[in-house]
């Protein structure tokens, strides 16, 4: 553990998160956890304080998980600036930070990630338990990014683990995450009340991001056009201007490879259970969009993600 000037306390280790937490509710304090992958921004630190009004602690967690990352994709681009990040947590009100180096089990002569999905080297003492969610991680981003939930999930169980959070923050720019974590904290009996939080947007109505930061000034002029269909959609909804799931994302779709985005989904689904729908007035209907974008260091792209939900008729049930 190390103490900032702030006097944040920062956990690096398993145990002495969970010492730390468990001296909190020995004293009767409700704790919160917003988990990160960090360089933070309004968005992350909103969770913080949505997480002081529900409890008494907050800790935040900052962990790049290699185990939702493919081989091919940006584990090793990501924005990392875990100062920084800190100091803000601290200005927020965080009452403890968990900067963990690895939640995974360390390979001798291995690099972090080289023994989880996507870095395999088949050693016999490699990390090899992984949690899913088996229907809900299977449609959006679970298309094209087949590894991810597993990580996900995986990673979230073991945050629950350690910080035994009473409550657990996160946004919902990551909608279907947020549905995949309710989902596992329901089936396997977690004492946790999860929390969704509405999307944070700059002022261009771009959703927050810390990918964001990746993008050229061209790519996140570009890239409004993804909140722009999102809006439009919304309208033309509540007007009756369109009838039919399939011509809000056909519109939706045109609109991002117009800018010259490279779509990665856009799709309407309902908004409790992630299935199928045939029209957009009997349920609140969920409208996702996942879009590249080209980096601004020329290193391949940028994949943003957003959504809104349509028809919203008791969609955070």
């Amino acid at each position: 553990m190390s103490t900032e000037e702030q006097e944040l306390p920062v956990f690096t280790t398993a145990a002495d998160m969970r010492a730390w937490v468990r001296k909190q509710k020995k004293s009767g304090r409700k704790v919160a956890l917003v988990p990160t992958m960090g360089y933070l921004h309004e968005g992350h630190l909103s969770l913080v304080k949505a997480a002081k009004e529900r409890a008494d602690v907050v800790v935040a967690s900052i962990y790049v998980n290699p185990t939702q990352f493919a081989a091919h994709e940006d584990f090793d681009v990501y924005p990392r600036n875990p100062a920084d990040d800190r100091a803000k947590l601290a200005a927020a009100g965080c009452h403890a930070v968990f900067e963990p180096e690895s939640l995974y089990v360390a390979v001798p002569g291995a690099s972090e990630g080289s023994n989880v999905v996507g870095r395999e080297t088949q050693h016999p003492d490699s990390h090899e338990t992984f949690v899913s969610v088996e229907r809900l991680q299977r449609p959006l981003c679970g298309g094209s990014r087949p590894h991810f939930f597993r990580g996900v999930c995986t990673v979230v169980t073991k945050l629950f683990h350690i910080c035994e959070p009473d409550v657990a923050v996160f946004g919902r720019k990551d909608y279907q995450q947020w549905r995949v974590i309710c989902r596992l904290v329901r089936d396997l009996d977690f004492a946790v009340e999860v929390v969704g939080m509405p999307i944070c947007r700059e002022a261009d109505g771009l959703a927050m991001s810390s990918r964001n930061a990746r993008l050229s000034a061209e790519s996140r002029e570009r890239a409004l056009c993804i909140s722009r269909g999102l809006a439009w959609a919304e309208g033309a909804v509540k007007e009756g201007a369109v009838s039919k799931p399939e011509e809000v994302a056909a519109h939706v779709r045109g609109l991002i490879e117009e800018a010259g985005g490279k779509v990665d989904y856009v799709e309407l689904l309902h908004a409790l259970n992630l299935g199928p729908i045939s029209d957009l007035t009997s349920q609140p209907v969920l409208l996702a969009v996942a879009a590249h974008f080209p980096a601004r260091d020329g290193k391949g792209t940028v994949r943003l993600i957003d959504n809104t939900v349509l028809n919203n008729q008791g969609e955070q049930q």
